[in-house]
């Protein structure tokens, strides 16, 4: 008798999570937007950070907040995790949407090409342990973390790309 009960009831269980995972799927399960910024100085160097989850080099950027757009997402996390302004964003690198690009999430990244100034000084400290700048022959390509090295690798090559 007990056996059955424990049956009936594994079954049971088993069907509502099965229900509870559609419904969590539907409700939660659609891609993340951000946006990646391959931050110029003026004088040519690219800037980096190297994030505190991963220890790994990474373009600045994250989630779109809601009730932004992208370029208001690109002026506040420039400044928060490098301390640069945005004088112009420049081009469109890309669209990066492949679902194993961030091993955290599904997230669809938008990258651009950025005109910035300023001082470099990380305002947030719990996403970038540093900031640093690197001329493009000494980028640390293979190093990065996510799929930054192939926006890079794009970017140096003058693609646009929808992937």
């Amino acid at each position: 008798m007990l056996l059955l009960f424990f049956a009936t009831f594994t079954q049971s269980t088993s069907n509502l999570w099965r229900v509870v995972q559609t419904v969590l799927g539907l409700m939660f399960r659609h891609p993340i937007t951000g946006a990646s910024i391959i931050p110029i100085l003026p004088d040519g160097r690219i800037v980096l950070i190297k994030r505190r989850d991963d220890g790994c080099w990474a373009l600045p950027g994250g989630m779109v907040d809601w009730g932004e757009d992208i370029p208001q997402t690109v002026k506040r996390e420039l400044r928060e995790e490098t301390g640069l302004d945005l004088v112009n964003i420049s081009r469109l690198v890309g669209v990066y949407s492949a679902p194993d690009r961030d091993p955290r999430i599904h997230s669809i990244c938008v990258v651009v090409e950025a005109e910035v100034q300023g001082k470099m000084e990380i305002q947030d400290t719990l996403e970038a342990l540093e900031v640093h700048a690197f001329a493009a022959d000494s980028l640390p390509l293979g190093q990065m973390s996510h799929d930054h090295t192939r926006q890079l690798q794009d970017y140096l090559n003058g693609l646009t790309t929808l992937a």
